[in-house]
């Protein structure tokens, strides 16, 4: 073991970096396991077996105060199940898991599948359209909003304080600065809102109906539903931006899934691994600990990089090529552990409702160019022009 980790003097959050990582994430999992970033005064993981070893162990890799790149987003998250251990973490997530169950699920995957075939039924009579605005955004914000109940100014704002939400979890960049308003408005909503601004019989009225029994502490029903719309839609948003990109892409992995629809499960988890929709997150270590090799001191900071796991050669074959058959149940962007992704089941009825559908009703995607926009840690696309639709 050494006390020295290599160095490179890689910026996480340059631009460029932000717009197309994986020449970065190459070049740090070459340099090991465990890299020191300077500029970012992190030490990055970056080989799956390191990504996955330090997600399983909470009490080494701790979330408390830690999830986020600077100290002002770590302190506006204290109290939530994001940035919080066991116990406490336990009873949050509990709480936020309770409507996300598989048995809870299986009420919406019918209305879901409903309005993802009536949406990619109008566009493809369109012949063409804009995938981001029109797709991407527009069913995740739809279920999310029916779901947890938000009407009025929450439901207008859905898309800009998820957005805004996700950006301060970086440093404290210029991307930071500009969006801590508006993230701030989010938090704000989420302090003041009350069972009443909810509609009766949705999720949210739910998690203020548990506070009320006791399930959660007093005064934690907000920072649940913040977790919900803070966490979950962005992310969302960009895997389902992402998997019309690829099918445009790759038809032929498209027509695979056309002819085998059991594949759709399959095609989605190769989505996650290929173009993962988070770029980094944040631990901090609570002891002195060895990482392939590699004594990390007590205290430090660790940048998990989600995406430099999932193409790692030593764990996957061909890491690089977008195989729908692959089937990588395994990858790393959901997370692992206690803190592994708590809506990943209502982002799986998303995404394999679109899936589906355009496997259902298009031959062909004919795109234009993608334009991504630098932002800290969700990695999406802004604009994705589909210019022709061949349907089958």
């Amino acid at each position: 073991m050494t006390d020295s980790a290599p160095v490179s003097d890689i910026d996480l959050f340059d631009d460029q970096v932000l717009v197309d990582p994986y020449p970065a994430y190459a070049a740090l999992r070459d340099l090991g396991g465990v890299v020191r970033l300077p500029a970012n005064d992190v030490y990055a993981l970056t080989r799956y077996e390191v990504i996955r070893g330090a997600l399983g162990d909470w009490e080494t890799f701790s979330s408390e105060g830690a999830i986020g790149f600077n100290p002002m987003v770590n302190q506006a998250l204290t109290g939530t199940s994001l940035a919080s251990d066991p116990p406490a973490h336990t009873r949050l997530r509990a709480a936020l898991t309770a409507n996300l169950s598989p048995r809870a699920l299986r009420g919406l995957k019918a209305g879901i599948e409903a309005k993802a075939d009536a949406l990619v039924g109008k566009l493809v009579a369109q012949g063409s359209f804009e995938a981001v605005d029109a797709l991407a955004r527009a069913l995740p914000l739809e279920v999310v909003a029916d779901l947890i109940g938000f009407t009025g100014r929450a439901r207008d704002n859905m898309l800009r304080w998820g957005q805004a939400a996700m950006q301060v979890i970086g440093p404290m960049n210029r991307r930071t600065a500009e969006s801590f308003p508006i993230a701030g408005e989010l938090y704000e909503w989420c302090s003041t809102v009350t069972a009443e601004d909810l509609t009766p019989g949705s999720v949210g009225r739910g998690i203020f109906e548990a506070e009320a029994r006791g399930e959660i502490p007093p005064g934690t029903a907000g920072h649940i539903i913040h977790q919900y719309l803070g966490a979950g839609v962005d992310t969302t948003i960009a895997s389902i931006g992402n998997l019309v990109a690829l099918f445009a892409a790759h038809p032929d992995q498209l027509a695979l899934v056309r002819e085998d629809p059991s594949l759709i499960p399959a095609a989605f988890n190769e989505v996650l691994r290929y173009w993962a929709p988070l770029h980094a997150w944040g631990r901090r270590v609570t002891r002195d600990v060895e990482i392939d090799g590699v004594r990390v001191p007590a205290g430090a900071k660790v940048a998990i990089l989600f995406g430099a796991g999932n193409r790692d050669p030593r764990h996957y074959e061909d890491p690089d090529a977008f195989l729908v058959r692959r089937n990588p149940v395994d990858h790393l962007s959901f997370g692992y552990g206690p803190h592994g992704c708590a809506g990943q089941g209502l982002a799986r009825l998303e995404a394999h409702a679109v899936i589906g559908a355009l496997a259902r009703r298009v031959e062909r995607l004919v795109a234009g160019t993608e334009v991504r926009v630098p932002a800290n840690v969700t990695r999406s696309i802004e604009e994705l022009p589909v210019l022709e639709v061949i349907p089958v």
